[in-house]
């Protein structure tokens, strides 16, 4: 026992000394490692967070910026997690976490945009119309979860590939791609409605510098790896070594001095905008030019559109004497665009999340916050009434259009959908209107076209309402006015508003027909014979309410309004008053009358010339010795109307047949391209052929107006007969022949008999309003058959 004390004592010193100094460097070392192993980890989150940091310039707040935060560190965490797994396990567990990373994101994101919805409805709704609503949205973008979830998964992905090539394999500056591309795509989408991303790009080279320089793994035991070989292997390994590096270093020169040249020239480059590649919301016809549906509002003025309440307004001083302008205006539609035969929107629609853009108020206004609560009855298309200008809008994704302050839902109006919005509206200084200015150049070019082909009646008109009214709001006054006290307002009037329908609303007879219209007619009127004096219009569709309570058919109506410096828009009512009798059209305003036709002119007279007496044959024979004159003449006129008989009836005959095998033979597509040559062939039988060159919707506007400008030339006799108040749908038709083109095989049985209905009756129309005579040659024109061979 005393001989192995000395022994044990000997040893336990020797332990004591030694494991103090194993554990001290042992922990340093770990510690040293960790950090090392932590550099690429951090710098890939840091770079795909970069990639969120850049996007978000172009949204809203900064939520979007988290949530691209959170996906690089869960993605990256989840590799480092999962490290000593097999590579084929890391896939799913890494899928899994993006799954419920994301659906929390959408939640969170349709929670701050308050949509409706379950979580399932709107992750669905998303992962269909991600990518064309993230490129159509309107700057800046709210997150919404359409609009999250792109750049949410793609950030999640770029983290997770960048951390397995980096991690795994060792190989960091392949595993940077991933984030390089991310960070690449965020600037492109970006594109021109963000400043330059300079401070970012530098951060994103400088981080991804500080991960390539820094070490990642524990240094070579002895500090030289070639110290222990043999002198001539060591000196061969150090040149290699300096050689590669050399050459590096010359490479990378050489890249700047190729490259510098071409990035240094696109800094002040515009970058394109990858959102022109992309086609906004599109609306149908009705609601791209809703004055055509005042007509038809009229003629059921019980039917129920809209359900308001509104806080925050009362009823404008000196108005609630007139239903129309009384309470509060609610907007559905400008039209600002004008071609002498449609007045349109002409918006370029971008999806917007709750907060819509704020634009300057006109100076000389006053501004007043509306707040109304709307729900959807029966109104139905896309477009989405608010009092203007709308600046917020809850419960319904919209799409808007700041050029003209129109609101659409791109997925349409269901009834019993019910949305707030919160409303700018100006109020301008009407102590300033008698001497305020009108603006003019390339800004209003749009509100004081005029298209071509004026008649010369409507620009008579407007030279002579101006010549007394030198200030612009005399000219508006005048012109309201004029409306005002001679044209009376009627619910069964037919729709139009094309340059040939103005005229006959503004100068055609009384007993006829004209001097008489629905708001269509007087607000158009007003538009035109604005701008034709100098002053830049437009024309408003909307509804008149109370500010509570139902708003219904007979509450549609229409009014024009003139831009002012410093006023803004300001709307004029040209309606008449309900106890205002009007008065006829004072000679000096009616269109002089026209020369009448040669066939109307008396022809001058002359002496009838006696006719030589036939000579007679002897002995009572006739005089060409054989068969008489009046047989022949009898016997060839008789042949020759069989010939002609027999090929009139022939085609008739071919005509029938035709018609017939378009509009019943083969498919609904091919019955509907056939009703469409129904239409064509019977515009170019009334003399107003179209090329092959024109839209389907373009072709449909001449069908219009060539039937308008028939029923024109027969006046009074068209309307007798019953072709006139009714207007086939050439326009559904159009729809329904860009169906057939654009999405082969779509079209159903009833759509097909729709289109030869619409066709039918639109030929029928247009024959019905020819001259009697062209009605008879219609059927038997050989022209459509000669078309159809081609």
């Amino acid at each position: 026992m005393g001989r192995g004390t000395p022994v044990v004592t000997g040893i336990a010193p020797q332990r004591a000394a030694q494991e103090p100094a194993a554990d001290g460097p042992g922990r340093a070392g770990r510690v040293v490692r960790a950090l090392r192993a932590a550099v690429v980890p951090l710098t890939l989150i840091a770079l795909v967070a970069l990639a969120g940091v850049v996007l978000g310039r172009v949204y809203a707040g900064d939520l979007l910026t988290r949530l691209v935060i959170g996906a690089a560190v869960g993605s990256v965490l989840v590799s480092v997690a999962t490290r000593r797994l097999p590579s084929w396990l890391v896939a799913p567990v890494s899928m899994a976490a993006l799954a419920g990373w994301t659906l929390w994101s959408l939640r969170l994101a349709a929670a701050r945009a308050d949509l409706p919805g379950s979580l399932l409805e709107v992750s669905t709704d998303a992962a269909r119309n991600g990518i064309p609503r993230l490129l159509t949205a309107m700057i800046p973008v709210e997150p919404t979860p359409d609009t999250v979830l792109v750049p949410v998964v793609a950030a999640w992905l770029a983290g997770l590939a960048g951390a397995e090539v980096a991690l795994r394999t060792g190989r960091v500056l392949l595993g940077y791609l991933p984030a390089a591309g991310l960070y690449a795509a965020a600037l492109y989408v970006v594109g021109p409605n963000a400043e330059p991303a300079i401070g970012a790009t530098v951060a994103f080279v400088a981080v991804a510098a500080v991960g390539l320089a820094a070490p990642t793994g524990s240094p070579p035991a002895g500090g030289d790896p070639a110290a222990g070989l043999a002198p001539g292997v060591r000196a061969a390994v150090r040149l290699r070594l300096a050689v590669s590096a050399a050459l590096g270093v010359v490479l990378v020169i050489g890249l700047v001095a190729l490259l510098g040249p071409v990035v240094a020239g696109q800094v002040d480059g515009r970058p394109v905008d990858p959102r022109r590649y992309v086609e906004p919301p599109q609306v149908e016809t009705l609601d791209e030019n809703p004055l055509i549906r005042i007509s038809g509002w009229a003629l059921h003025p019980e039917q129920k559109l809209l359900d308001v309440s509104t806080s925050g307004t009362t009823a404008p001083a000196g108005d609630a004497d007139d239903p129309k302008t009384a309470g509060v205006r609610i907007r559905l539609a400008v039209l600002s665009d004008y071609d002498g035969i449609t007045w349109r929107v002409g918006a370029t629609y971008r999806n917007a999340g709750r907060i819509l853009p704020a634009t300057a108020p006109a100076r000389d206004s006053t501004v007043q916050t509306v707040q109304q609560q709307i729900t959807v009855a029966e109104l139905t298309g896309r477009l989405l009434p608010a009092v203007a200008t709308p600046r917020e809008v809850s419960g319904a994704r919209v799409a808007y259009d700041p050029a003209t302050g129109t609101l659409i839902r791109p997925e349409g109006l269901t009834p019993g959908l019910r949305y707030e919005v919160t409303s700018v509206r100006e109020r301008p200084d009407t102590n300033l209107l008698a001497t305020a200015n009108v603006p003019a150049g390339e800004e209003v070019a749009r509100v004081l076209r005029v298209a071509d082909g004026v008649p010369d009646p409507l620009r008579r008109l407007a030279t002579q309402l101006a010549e007394d009214n030198g200030a612009p709001y005399a000219r508006a006054a005048a012109i309201e006015q004029f409306l005002g006290e001679h044209y009376r307002v009627v619910a069964d009037a037919p729709s139009g508003h094309a340059y040939p329908n103005l005229a006959f609303f503004l100068f055609g007879p009384r007993n006829g027909g004209g001097q008489r219209g629905t708001s269509e007619q007087f607000a158009a009127a007003f538009a035109v014979l604005g701008r034709l004096s100098g002053l830049p219009t437009r024309v408003v569709v909307g509804f008149s309410s109370g500010g509570q309570g139902p708003v219904r058919a007979g509450d549609a109506y229409a009014w024009p309004e003139v831009l002012f410096d410093g006023l803004g828009w300001v709307p004029f009512d040209p309606l008449p008053r309900p106890e205002n009798e009007p008065r006829p059209v004072e000679e000096d305003f009616r269109p002089t009358p026209e020369d009448p036709p040669p066939s109307e002119v008396p022809a001058p007279t002359a002496e009838p010339t006696a006719s030589p007496e036939p000579v007679a044959a002897p002995d009572g024979q006739p005089a060409n010795g054989g068969v008489s004159a009046p047989v022949l003449v009898a016997g060839g006129s008789g042949s020759l109307l069989l010939v002609v008989g027999a090929l009139l009836l022939t085609l008739l005959a071919m005509r029938r047949s035709l018609t017939r095998r378009r509009l019943a033979g083969g498919d609904p597509g091919q019955r509907i391209a056939g009703a469409w040559r129904e239409v064509t062939d019977a515009l170019r039988l009334a003399g107003r052929p179209v090329g092959d060159d024109l839209a389907a919707t373009e072709v449909a506007g001449r069908a219009r107006q060539a039937l308008a400008d028939a029923r024109d030339r027969r006046a009074d006799g068209a309307r007798s007969d019953g072709a006139a108040g009714h207007d086939p749908a050439v326009d559904e038709l159009a729809t329904l022949l860009n169906q057939v083109g654009f999405a082969p095989g779509t079209a159903t049985a009833d759509q097909a008999a729709r289109a030869a209905e619409v066709a039918t009756d639109y030929v029928t129309t247009l024959r019905a309003a020819r001259p009697w005579w062209r009605r008879l040659l219609w059927s038997v024109h050989p022209a459509p058959l000669r078309r159809a061979r081609r």
